[in-house]
């Protein structure tokens, strides 16, 4: 495969195509099983990689203009995916066949794809957890449970996705992010602080990010307002944070049909809500699962019936009673 010297690959450019390349890169062609051809840089390569920069050139006239606005990276990977599926129908030039009827062609000259794919993220050093319980990794700002604040945790960061760990386990995980100093907060992290500080909960830009990513639901919302007008602000919304608690170990959905079916009928209290929640959650789990009887055919019997009695009844002699 032909490179044009890209930082994640080549780490020094040494005489002539030599090149110290990244130690991730190395493990990621070791892998795969393929070799790496790097251009010669300035001028002298120009030559060397026009074909790629023009083609990189017609794909973002076709498919990245006008710029496409997305909410995260994953819906970015989405539409590239999309573009490049669709690139397969285009012919080159004069030639007879698609780019798809080409690459069916060649695919089975290739190798075979390894069984387990390539693990791309890479672990940092421990990262400090600052007052507000973020981390700053890359640039962006991730929350982590706020008990961490102050402490140090691991990082280990993907394309996609930045993990965070402590003592061993796994204790936040967030979608990376794409802008410079951004942040991706989760409420959970911060309810043990709100339950102590409820009049902070309003104004949080974490409950901001759950609303606008629908964890917040209008469920969440409804019962919050009826909770407040009924108990006052700091009671109500410290009854809120108790059903967000429960998300813990409760599944969404159960809590969110407690608060619908409780905010009909009238009642805020959050520990009724948790015990409607988890008497649907046992219902869901003890519902029965349809199984085929086809096999259990042979075992049928008809069904009793009674006949055989009226008769004894018909023999029994005058005067006694059946």
């Amino acid at each position: 495969m032909r490179y044009d010297n890209l930082k994640a690959a080549v780490t020094r450019v040494l005489q002539g195509r030599s090149r110290v390349e990244h130690e991730r890169f190395v493990a990621l062609r070791s892998h795969y099983g393929f070799d790496s051809f790097f251009c010669q840089p300035g001028i002298a390569g120009a030559h060397e990689k026009g074909g790629v920069e023009g083609d990189i050139g017609r794909f973002r006239r076709r498919h990245l203009v006008p710029i496409p606005r997305v909410g995260s990276l994953g819906e970015l990977n989405g539409q590239l995916g999309a573009a490049d599926l669709a690139d397969d129908a285009r012919r080159i030039g004069g030639r007879p066949g698609t780019v798809g009827d080409d690459f069916a062609a060649e695919q089975p000259h290739l190798l075979g794809l390894p069984a387990e794919p390539f693990d791309a993220a890479r672990v940092l050093a421990a990262h400090r957890v600052d007052h507000k319980a973020r981390v700053s990794v890359r640039q962006g700002f991730y929350s982590v449970p706020a008990r961490f604040a102050g402490g140090r945790v691991n990082v280990r960061l993907g394309a996609s996705q930045v993990e965070f760990r402590a003592g061993g386990q796994v204790i936040a995980r967030h979608e990376r992010l794409v802008a410079r100093l951004g942040e991706s907060l989760q409420l959970d992290h911060y309810l043990e602080v709100l339950l102590r500080k409820p009049g902070a909960l309003p104004g949080a830009t974490p409950l901001a990010q759950a609303r606008a990513q629908g964890a917040f639901t209008p469920a969440h919302e409804a019962f919050w307002a009826a909770a407040r007008r009924r108990l006052g602000d700091q009671a109500g919304t410290r009854a809120l944070i108790e059903v967000l608690l429960a998300h813990r170990h409760l599944p969404p959905g159960v809590l969110v049909q407690a608060m619908q079916t409780l905010g009909a009928a009238g009642t805020v209290d959050a520990a009724v809500v948790l015990v409607e929640a988890r008497r649907l959650a046992d219902g869901q789990a003890a519902r029965p699962v349809a199984i085929g009887t086809g096999p259990l055919a042979r075992y049928d019997r008809p069904a009793p019936t009674l006949g055989g009695y009226d008769h004894l009844l018909g023999l029994a002699p005058e005067g006694v009673s059946a």
